[in-house]
């Protein structure tokens, strides 16, 4: 029997490699005969990086960064050597991990220390960025990861703008005669799984802004200041991508690596699973095992359960969900690829107890699907 494990992280207790070591344990202590591989998941956000690199036997490096309030903060990036791949994940220098609940400030948030690691993966001699943009603390669309790589911003009396995307209201030039010129040759890929244009009722701040600690008058001032920000920009590039999908993303980030990085942008899972070989992986596989921390509709949103199912019934084969926790509407992933669906705990306890016993209680359902599924496969 070849069973495949594919989950996520389970934010707060388990890595997505963690998390699938924990349920391959389960499984060889009830089939040990089992073919099982390991193919830790992601879908853009936290955790991504650590993903990418378990699965591909990648480099774990190091920076210090330009945390997204200015202060030093030690961020990690990937580095697969093979393919000169660079995996940066914006939450590593630019997230709302960073920040406790009182100090999230949509408006002095700045990108910069992502722009950091991008430099350093150009000093690395990278050919490709993947570029995954999820759990962002900031709402600067992106011009502080470009001041970082060079680019410059003016008031109108001729000073350089401070960082945060309220300043942005107060752009009178932007010069981007210095930006890296490294850039042009490096493919950039975004990992993202939202659509939403940079401004307006479906933009970065109006959207994602309350939830990086702008009041509703700051959400006005913030999406004028994005937009005076990218009229100037179209000036300079000569043409205007803020309502192209996905440039609102992670605070406008998105902008800012298409306009000025010609980024593509593809979801996350999508470039995870090709990263790590998942579609190969399923193959002539009977099981295939995913799971996310909090299971419920929102994972229709391109999380990794929906993005794993898609591609195991591409090859027939059955999927099974372990989660933290089953949500509001998780019944509609049935529809989608899902075959059935658990909650890990085996009992009433509270988020902290399952989150310090996760990796038990992973084995012990992964145990139980097993005994399970030698049943139904009897005779």
């Amino acid at each position: 029997m070849k069973i495949v494990i594919a989950p996520d992280s389970f934010k707060d207790s388990l890595s997505a490699e963690g998390v699938a070591a924990a349920i391959a344990g389960g499984i060889a202590a009830v089939l040990p005969q089992a073919e099982v591989l390991c193919c830790p998941m992601a879908d853009g956000g936290e955790g991504t990086m650590d993903a990418i690199v378990a699965a591909c036997h990648g480099e774990r490096r190091s920076l210090t960064v330009r945390g997204p309030l200015g202060r030093e903060v030690l961020a990690h990036w990937g580095w697969l050597g093979g393919s000169r791949t660079a995996i940066i994940e914006m939450a590593q220098a630019s997230g709302l991990q960073l920040l406790e609940l009182d100090q999230r400030d949509a408006c002095r948030t700045s990108s910069f220390g992502t722009g950091q690691l991008i430099g350093a993966a150009l000093d690395a001699g990278a050919e490709r960025i993947i570029l995954a943009i999820g759990g962002s603390a900031t709402n600067d669309a992106g011009s502080g990861m470009l001041r970082a790589l060079g680019l410059r911003t003016f008031d109108a009396q001729g000073a350089e703008l401070e960082e945060g995307g309220l300043a942005l209201c107060n752009v009178a030039r932007v010069d981007a005669s210095g930006l890296d010129p490294r850039l042009a040759s490096v493919r950039l890929e975004v990992a993202a799984d939202v659509d939403n244009p940079l401004c307006g009722a479906n933009g970065a701040s109006a959207i994602f802004g309350p939830q990086k600690g702008a009041s509703p008058a700051q959400v006005e001032l913030l999406d004028h200041a994005l937009g005076h920000f990218a009229d100037h920009c179209a000036q300079v590039l000569g043409r205007d991508v803020r309502d192209f999908p996905g440039c609102g993303a992670a605070g406008g980030m998105g902008f800012a690596a298409r306009a000025f990085l010609d980024a593509q942008f593809r979801p996350g899972i999508e470039v995870v699973a090709e990263l790590v070989g998942l579609d190969a992986a399923v193959q002539g596989a009977d099981l295939v095992i995913t799971g996310e921390g909090r299971f419920d509709a929102q994972t229709l949103r391109g999380k990794t359960p929906f993005g794993v199912a898609r591609i195991a019934k591409r090859h027939g084969v059955a999927v099974v969900v372990l989660a933290g926790t089953l949500g509001d509407g998780y019944q509609a992933l049935y529809d989608h690829g899902i075959d059935a669906a658990f909650a890990i705990a085996d009992g009433p306890m509270t988020l902290q107890q399952a989150c310090a016993n996760a990796a038990e209680l992973l084995a012990a359902r992964a145990g139980d699907i097993l005994r399970l599924w030698q049943i139904a496969n009897k005779g």
